[in-house]
């Protein structure tokens, strides 16, 4: 199958990352993400935004601090510290050069906050856990950024490959997948998709799965309407469709999304959100949780 190659008519110019935002907490896990928020800030000319929090509650010994002057004193060390070893950290990785930013503050508003004012159209961010977004995702930094981010983000799980861990490495994305369900929010997952593919010069694949649909002789007309459905979306984006795999499924969504993914090995899942929100307890259940939960992979969740 031809790759999308980078170049070619670009349907969905509405797509631009311009300003990417990459949280660091110093781990292995994020250290990845960087090299991730590095390829493609080089991909796309975007100006690079790394940013480390300090957050006291990890650190209680600033509780006994009792007097005022030692307190101010102990935070101020924190954060010198964090400006140099968040300097080191960029440093070794070489690549583009970010603008750095330390604060003292609650990790995920601090992420948010810095996002909405630099008007970030990805926040890039590791996530810990031996699968993605681990059980107890609840209260994790990630999660919570997942949940209220008003621009795509991309979470990159601690197996996720990228190099041998220097940000200048190349990322390897040379297929990407994208998951539609013909809503509003997955046909914006489907534009950064082609974005992400024609700048990576990658295959792409976009899934449909057709989910509780029950076993009668109707599965195949399901599945021929769906399949001219995703051909139309296609042809509004690629003039080439050809060029694009499509697939239809019959199951439980998320797990087709992974049995695919374990068939095919993309080095890129893409995935609509319904809007801020949308990863709560109520949809605990949802695909785009689930995916994110037990892929491998990196995945990028787009919002509307």
């Amino acid at each position: 199958m031809p790759a999308i190659r980078e170049g070619e008519p670009l349907a969905n110019a509405d797509v631009r990352i311009e300003r990417i935002l990459c949280p660091v907490d110093f781990s292995d896990v994020s250290a990845k993400a960087y090299c991730y928020a590095q390829s493609i800030a080089v991909h796309y000319a975007a100006k690079l935004i790394l940013q480390h929090v300090v957050e006291l509650d990890l650190h209680p010994s600033a509780y006994y601090q009792v007097e005022l002057d030692f307190f101010e004193d102990y935070r101020n060390t924190l954060i010198s510290n964090a400006k140099e070893q968040l300097r080191q950290f960029a440093d070794l990785r070489g690549g583009v050069e970010p603008e750095s930013v330390v604060e003292e503050s609650y990790a995920p508003e601090a992420i948010l906050a810095l996002a909405q004012a630099r008007a970030a159209n990805l926040i890039v961010m590791g996530t810990h856990g031996r699968r993605g977004l681990d059980h107890f995702m609840l209260g994790s930094v990630t999660e919570r950024v997942l949940r209220r981010a008003a621009c795509p983000v991309l979470a990159i799980p601690g197996k996720a490959a990228a190099g041998n861990g220097k940000a200048s490495d190349p990322v390897m994305v040379r297929r990407v997948l994208c998951c539609v369900d013909f809503s509003a929010h997955s046909e914006r997952a489907l534009d950064h998709a082609f974005s992400v593919a024609r700048a990576y010069a990658a295959d792409l694949s976009v899934l449909h799965v057709l989910d509780n649909t029950p076993e009668s002789d109707d599965v195949g007309k399901d599945t021929a309407a769906a399949m001219e459905k995703l051909q139309e979306l296609v042809a509004a984006r690629e003039p080439d469709p050809a060029k694009v795999d499509l697939q239809v499924r019959l199951g439980k969504a998320y797990r087709e999304i992974l049995d695919f993914s374990a068939e095919e090995h993309p080095d890129l899942i893409v995935t609509g959100v319904r809007g801020r929100n949308s990863l709560n307890l109520a949809v605990f259940g949802s695909t785009t949780y689930r995916v994110l939960q037990l892929h491998a992979g990196p995945v990028l969740t787009v919002p509307i």
